[in-house]
């Protein structure tokens, strides 16, 4: 295959400031400039990675839009490199989106809006933000294809499935999660492990995963970033207690191979879902899908 099938990516493992926007976009820059240096095409940051996550009221005071400066910023500083930030996005009508953009070279080339705002243990996003609609998919470049999803959003496989079904070739995780946000006997480091290998091994491709590590209160990020490759297997992992770059090599013939080996896509018979889905509305009075 072409040399564009091969990538260099990189999670960057991060502990940012609560509210402290200019602390948090210093190390963007920091961290950009370095993946840079590594040759990495792809850079992945955590969820709401320029803000913090435990905002509550202040979340007004962080929202920014896709042009604020500080967006525009991180943007300029990614010449050649595709990089994914979360950030509070304002939208039209002042609405609030817990949001991951994409830059490159000067411009926002993308931006996915969290679609599940969780609303259980500890968690009361539904408070705070308003809900994306879509399931879209980012060009990066050759034959790669990122599904963006965010945090609770893989908690929902109806959405990871309708990334695959889009055309994702890599699954971009960006997460905070904390020890105990669940309650009970939930581990959040054993679920999330067994979540993202299961997709990665399910629908052979690589998945990005990036957690963030330090206290907001009482709660803690135990970090646990890591890269997979098709199979579901760790190429890289950064420890639990480590702020940096953990980077990993991708190949497009592996994603090609695992794919041909388990054809979950291919199979996914998108017309039988579709009627099924189709005829549940009807048993429980809501209208087809077609006329929504």
């Amino acid at each position: 295959m072409s040399i564009q099938s091969r990538i260099k990516v990189a999670v960057a493992q991060t502990d940012c400031v609560l509210g402290d926007l200019a602390h948090n976009l210093e190390f963007h820059l920091k961290f950009i400039d370095e993946a840079r240096v590594q040759g990495v095409k792809l850079l992945l940051f955590p969820e709401l990675s320029l803000t913090g996550y435990r905002l509550e009221d202040s979340v007004v005071e962080m929202a920014m839009s896709r042009d604020d400066p500080l967006v525009l910023q991180i943007a300029e500083a990614s010449q050649g490199i595709d990089v994914i930030f979360g950030f509070v996005e304002e939208g039209l009508a002042a609405q609030l989106y817990n949001s991951m953009a994409a830059v490159r070279d000067g411009k926002v080339v993308f931006v996915h809006r969290k679609l599940n705002l969780p609303s259980y243990g500890n968690l009361d996003e539904g408070k705070l933000f308003a809900g994306g609609r879509y399931v879209e998919t980012l060009p990066i470049e050759g034959p790669w294809n990122a599904g963006v999803l965010t945090c609770a959003d893989l908690w929902n496989p109806a959405l990871v499935h309708l990334a695959m079904l889009h055309g994702a070739t890599i699954l971009i995780a960006p997460v905070n999660s904390a020890l105990g946000a669940v309650g009970g006997d939930f581990s959040n480091p054993e679920g999330w492990d067994l979540a993202i290998r299961f997709y990665s091994m399910m629908y052979g491709l690589p998945v990005m995963f990036a957690n963030r590590l330090g206290h907001e209160g009482d709660a803690f990020f135990w970090g646990g970033s890591r890269i997979l490759d098709p199979y579901g297997k760790a190429l890289a992992q950064a420890s639990d207690d480590w702020v940096g770059l953990v980077t990993a090599e991708l190949d497009f013939a592996d994603v090609r191979r695992a794919r041909f080996l388990l054809p979950t896509v291919r199979d996914s018979n998108l017309s039988l879902v579709q009627r099924e889905i189709d005829r549940l509305a009807q048993r429980i009075g809501m209208p087809p899908t077609t006329q929504r």
